[in-house]
């Protein structure tokens, strides 16, 4: 998405486009986007890194003891917001990583953090390559402009107008995207109602994420201009399809794709055979990375295409894992099991170290399932040596903790905070009264 930028070139776009704001964004340990907003005045000082962050108001950075930080921008990722525009002033953004007041960067940084998953990577050469697509909902709002569960549309997949009410939305996201240099493939109506994908390239895994996160911020906003409510909660209505966040991966070495190998079965290189055991030996352990909060669990249940089992196949859309048919530097394997609710630089991070870890520990992963899993029972699922993913956020969290691997790849910094975050959100639920309980037994005790 970004175009390589100098100090020089942000200041002219700046002027060229009466840039009025620049906002410094930067991502929690949850995924939720934060930012800095200051007067185009202190552009010299934002990009000399001179502008402070108090560590100690975002939860999961720094105790109040050492809360003194620093923002670090990524020139590179300079844009404009196309949808900030008022009165010919204009707004931009530029992603920034976190780093310690002695200038070495925040170990809590989810971006420093998979920036040091990647120079690992670096050192043997590889590349990861990563093509999301996530899907969301798009829902009314109340009288009182509350989010609710109604659906904007009936439409169901592939449908056009005037069943998918959704067109022009859909339409002025991409146009947005496109003027922030994403490269847009494709976009369409999901198969729930309300449901709906935009798939742009694939990209680095820096940049992928930083994309994603770009998305999410740019879908929620234009929904907004339109009255309605854009959400990437991965189930929020029971009985229909939750969104997920497929992952296209690949990984390249000298501007190869290291997957690819004409002569070899299914045309798949041992990288690729051992990415695919590596992935499949951790993810129950880093589920509760790519799948981190309690409703991801309503989605990950057998009955609407969500991938729970433990399983690879060439075409089989029930396996967790899949090849698709492109060959060539197209070749990849899609992980289905990630959902859109996930902090995307540290799913990034922890299935690239699971990648590394199956290529350098030579990791076979069993043999392909060709037949429908979904329709197997569990005595059939067992004599296949097939598992299922973790069932609920607690359970994923206690897998977490017995994978060395994967909490390599998260360091000890955001390991330690996600899994006090993750407790005490498992306990809130876990107490919590709801309207099911109230409707099943306030009556019958």
């Amino acid at each position: 998405m970004s175009k390589p930028q100098t100090k020089e070139s942000i200041f002219e776009q700046c002027n060229q486009n009466n840039v009025r704001f620049i906002r410094l964004q930067f991502c929690d340990i949850n995924g939720t986007i934060k930012n800095l907003s200051l007067p185009i005045s202190q552009l010299d000082k934002i990009l000399n890194n001179e502008i402070m962050l108090d560590g100690s108001s975002i939860k999961g950075f720094r105790n109040i003891e050492t809360s003194d930080m620093y923002f670090y921008p990524d020139i590179d990722t300079f844009c404009i917001l196309p949808w900030c525009e008022r009165n010919g002033e204009n707004v931009a953004r530029i992603i920034c990583d976190i780093h310690n007041a002695d200038g070495t960067p925040f170990e809590g940084c989810p971006r420093c953090n998979l920036k040091r998953m990647i120079a690992k990577a670096q050192k043997l050469g590889y590349t990861m390559n990563v093509g999301p697509e996530a899907e969301f909902f798009i829902f009314e709002l109340d009288e009182n402009l509350k989010a609710t569960t109604i659906p904007h549309d009936k439409g169901g997949y592939y449908d056009a107008a005037p069943t998918d009410m959704a067109e022009d939305i859909r339409r002025d996201i991409v146009t947005t995207l496109e003027a922030m240099d994403f490269e847009i493939e494709a976009s369409h109506h999901e198969v729930a109602d309300g449901q709906h994908e935009i798939d742009f390239k694939y990209a680095d895994a820096l940049t992928a994420a930083d994309n994603i996160i770009t998305f999410k911020y740019a879908v929620k906003s234009i929904a907004s201009d339109y009255g309605v409510h854009a959400t990437f909660m991965p189930k929020p209505i029971f009985g229909v399809n939750g969104s997920g966040m497929h992952c296209n991966l690949s990984l390249f070495k000298d501007n190869q794709n290291t997957f690819f190998a004409p002569d070899e079965q299914y045309q798949l290189s041992k990288n690729a055979i051992y990415s695919i055991g590596g992935v499949l030996k951790h993810v129950k352990s880093f589920t509760a990375i790519t799948n981190p909060i309690v409703n991801s669990y309503k989605r990950l249940v057998p009955g609407y295409e969500a991938p729970v089992y433990k399983a690879w196949s060439l075409a089989n859309r029930s396996a967790l894992i899949r090849v698709p048919a492109k060959r060539g530097n197209a070749t990849r394997i899609e992980l289905r099991s990630p959902d859109p609710s996930c902090n995307p630089y540290l799913a990034m991070a922890v299935i690239l170290g699971s990648i590394l870890d199956g290529i350098e520990n030579k990791i076979e992963p069993p043999y392909q399932v060709e037949e429908n899993i979904y329709e197997l029972n569990s005595k059939e699922l067992e004599q296949k040596g097939i598992e299922s993913l973790p069932g609920t956020l607690i359970d994923a969290v206690r897998e977490l903790q017995k994978d060395e691997v994967v909490k390599d790849a998260l360091g000890e910094h955001i390991l330690n905070e996600f899994i006090i975050a993750k407790n005490i959100e498992w306990d809130k639920y876990r107490t919590n009264v709801t309207k099911w309980e109230l409707d099943k037994y306030l009556n019958a005790y």
